[in-house]
């Protein structure tokens, strides 16, 4: 038995280990193919760079100096022969073509050994290849191929290059190009450096166009899906559904469904729409096999939650409640509790008068801990009061020349003090003593207090006048406080209570 113990919290340990190792394989692999959706929805706004490796800097000035952009060429794998498959990419016919002659004219020149450039340029071959390539390019005009590829801004760029080269005054991208395939542009010129013009400025730009099919579906072919995510999707499926299973087994009375929903952030790995969603599921997972750490960002996130809600329901409750009061005060509800009677019954929980109650408690307060404290200044004020009445007297006044009398009326005065002091003292004392009589008594005061207040404000006009008031402070209380809640009044109550947990953790 004691064996059996001792393993118990290793094997323990073991599951807790595999399952973290589980954990962040699979998260690898979403990292996997997250990057591969990422990769698969730029390739085709990038795939002149995967196909060139270029990339153009742009230029700047710093002061006095000023850089000029420049092209940067990236040393790249052949990307575009492995991903155009999939992605359905095919040359484009014409394009392909109208390259071929210009190869094939570039052979045609190096291949000859005629003593002068200028009866290699009279031959046969060459002067039909530069009147199909001047054709070609007239046709590449008209018909634009590049607009299936949605690539007509490099026909744009590949017109404006030959323009500015044959500086041609006639602004005809045709007639630029009727002149750069002629025979008298090459023998005017070196035909090498036409060419070598051709290749590094207007070669890339047809190169980058392409064909691209479409499917049954009336969309592009796109073999991603079934190529590369098909693998993933049944590797999430499994992970998915055995996970799900297990949580509906060790959770009571969770259903397989309920699991599912438990783990509904899963299902963007599983759907082929919208992937770059599934930066959701991957980060989460991440953060689950402890491979990042997310708690600032969800404390942060949290708490901006937080302040949002608590805003939106403040405003909803406190206006809420004070539309009940404004609504019962229309309703005429207080004339109804003045007039004593209520419009639902008073219900009575524990037998006793709750308002007499306190009454008491605050009377045996004042009595007992507030009178003694204030004693000597209540005398004070009695004295300073009963002098005031004695000097505003006529016949004191008279008196007052008389010898020995302003001695008299001081001990007059302040044996008067101590006498209403202690008289109202005991009276009180008196008053909150255990008395049956004299709390039914007390009782009757409170309720016969209550019937004067409402006999007096029962009168229409006082009525009026009491629900108008209510209503109006009820309407200012909404617009200037329940209203100005704003987001910097509840990030000031998110402050005080982190620094209170500060406190509390320190």
């Amino acid at each position: 038995m004691s064996s059996i113990q001792r393993l118990t919290p290793s094997k323990s340990k073991r599951k807790v280990r595999l399952a973290l190792l589980w954990e962040r394989a699979v998260a690898l692999v979403a990292s996997l193919n997250y990057l591969l959706v990422v990769f698969d929805l730029t390739y085709l706004p990038l795939r002149d760079f995967w196909l060139h490796g270029e990339v153009q800097l742009l230029s700047f000035e710093i002061g006095p100096w000023s850089f000029p952009g420049l092209p940067l060429e990236v040393p790249l794998p052949p990307i575009t022969q492995w991903y155009d498959p999939i992605k359905g990419i095919q040359p484009y016919r014409d394009t392909e073509q109208y390259l071929d002659k210009v190869n094939a004219l570039e052979a045609e020149i190096d291949a000859t050994n005629l003593r002068t450039k200028l009866r290699s340029l009279q031959s046969s071959e060459v002067t039909q290849l530069l009147e199909d390539l001047h054709q070609r390019s007239v046709d590449m005009i008209e018909t634009n191929p590049f607009q299936l590829a949605n690539k007509t801004g490099d026909l744009e760029k590949i017109k404006n290059k030959m323009r500015e080269h044959i500086d041609n005054d006639d602004d005809s991208a045709k007639e630029a190009f009727r002149e750069f395939w002629s025979q008298a542009n090459f023998t005017a010129k070196d035909p090498q450096n036409e060419l070598e013009f051709f290749n590094e400025e207007i070669r890339p730009l047809i190169e980058a166009n392409y064909y691209r099919p479409i499917g049954e579906t009336g969309d592009f072919v796109d073999y991603f899906g079934l190529l590369i995510d098909f693998p993933f999707f049944l590797i999430f499926l499994t992970d998915f559904l055995g996970r799900t299973w297990l949580i509906s087994r060790r959770r009571t009375g969770v259903s397989w469904i309920d699991a599912m929903l438990w783990r509904w952030y899963d299902i963007f790995l599983l759907i082929p729409l919208w992937r770059w969603l599934r930066i959701i599921p991957v980060t989460i997972r991440l953060d689950q096999a402890k491979l990042i750490d997310m708690s600032a960002i969800q404390k942060q996130a949290r708490q901006g939650f937080v302040a949002e809600i608590a805003g939106d329901m403040t405003q909803v409750v406190v206006i809420q409640i004070i539309n009940e009061l404004q609504s019962s005060i229309r309703q005429g509800e207080i004339a109804n509790f003045l007039q004593q009677r209520e419009v639902r019954p008073y219900i009575d929980l524990n037998e006793t008068d709750e308002v007499a109650a306190l009454t008491k408690i605050m009377v045996q307060m004042t009595v007992n801990q507030v009178l003694p404290a204030i004693r000597s200044d209540v005398e004070d004020l009695l004295k300073y009061n009963v002098d005031k009445i004695l000097n505003q007297s006529q016949a004191y006044q008279g008196l007052e020349r008389v010898p020995g009398v302003e001695s008299i009326r001081n001990q007059l005065t302040e044996r008067l003090v101590q006498q209403i002091t202690q008289a109202l003292y005991d009276g009180l004392e008196s008053a909150i003593a255990d008395d049956p009589v004299g709390d039914q008594i007390l009782q009757r005061l409170i309720r016969h207090l209550g019937e004067a207040y409402g006999s007096q404000m029962q009168t229409q006009k006082t009525l009026d006048e009491i629900q108008y008031l209510l209503n109006a402070f009820l309407e200012e209380v909404k617009v200037n406080y329940v209203e100005r809640l704003s987001q910097e009044d509840l990030e000031d109550i998110l402050d005080q209570t982190r620094a209170i947990r500060q406190k509390r953790q320190g």
